[in-house]
């Protein structure tokens, strides 16, 4: 019988994050696929596990994920870590997770920190819809195509970034979106923890003259939202909601649709249904 591939999340800073279930996963596997085995073995150390390792990561994927799938194939459980946080996200994981699907291996999540998210609840700004864009291209074209594409998006964007490129990458999203709100988070979890809440302007005044430190999480404004044509009255509106209150539909939910169809206030509709 196959064995079962476990995607498992290890702690972005704080190793007190590490779950009693992701401990014991890593405990029963027979064997784990690191991205970096020298920083997976420092976690290993600290909780006392013992297990043998595989490096895999974006340079040996193509190579190495078959060679894991075959040992799975054969009856082995593998656990996939990242260096810290969630397998598969700007990770190669993903790829391995591919292989598992397309060879009908049984995947199992064990979830963990996720910096993204972590960065995000901290920002101050919506998370209700969020769209994560990962690390930006180094190649000039490229990074600016990405970020024209999501320009009006109206979803709060959130990026990776490394010290060492912050301060153009603050510059390119000021260049592209204007000058939006936006947080950076550093070193999530660790003793020199950091959120700077602020706009981009601010942020590449903020940075001007100095060296970043540490890897950012930038949350960004998403895009102001575009406001509807009016295409059909307040009558009409009213009247198409009111042929859903007939078929069933709750008053409340037919002015929330009808509303969001036509561009008018869902309380103009409601009223207009209560008349």
């Amino acid at each position: 019988m196959s064995g079962t591939l476990y995607v498992v999340g290890t702690p972005i800073g704080n190793l007190s994050d590490f779950s009693p279930r992701a401990e014991e996963t890593l405990r029963q596997a027979d064997f784990i696929a690191a991205e970096d085995t020298r920083v997976t073995l420092k976690l290993l150390n600290h909780f006392g596990i013992q297990k043998p390792m595989v490096s895999y990561h974006e340079h040996n994927l193509r190579e190495r994920g078959m060679m894991i799938i075959r040992r799975i194939e054969e009856g082995e459980n593998c656990a996939v870590v990242s260096d810290a946080g969630m397998p598969c996200i700007s990770d190669p994981g993903e790829d391995l997770v591919r292989l598992a699907a397309e060879h009908g291996i049984p995947t199992v999540v064990v979830p963990g920190p996720s910096a993204a998210v972590s960065a995000l609840c901290l920002s101050g700004l919506s998370t209700s819809r969020f769209c994560f864009e990962g690390f930006l291209s180094t190649n000039r074209r490229n990074r600016q195509l990405h970020l024209e594409s999501i320009k009006n998006d109206p979803h709060t964007l959130i990026f990776y970034e490394a010290p060492h490129k912050l301060c153009n990458t603050l510059s390119d999203l000021r260049r592209a979106l204007g000058n939006r709100r936006i947080s950076l988070a550093r070193e999530l979890t660790k003793i020199h923890e950091e959120v700077l809440r602020t706009d981009l302007d601010g942020a590449i005044a903020y940075f001007s003259g100095k060296t970043p430190k540490g890897e950012f999480v930038l949350i960004v404004e998403g895009a102001p939202e575009q406001e509807k044509e009016q295409s059909a009255t307040l009558e009409e509106a009213v009247a198409a909601a009111k042929a859903m209150v007939e078929n069933g539909m709750k008053a409340t939910e037919a002015a929330r649709l009808t509303a969001a169809d036509t561009g008018f206030k869902k309380s103009e509709i409601y009223a207009g249904l209560l008349k």
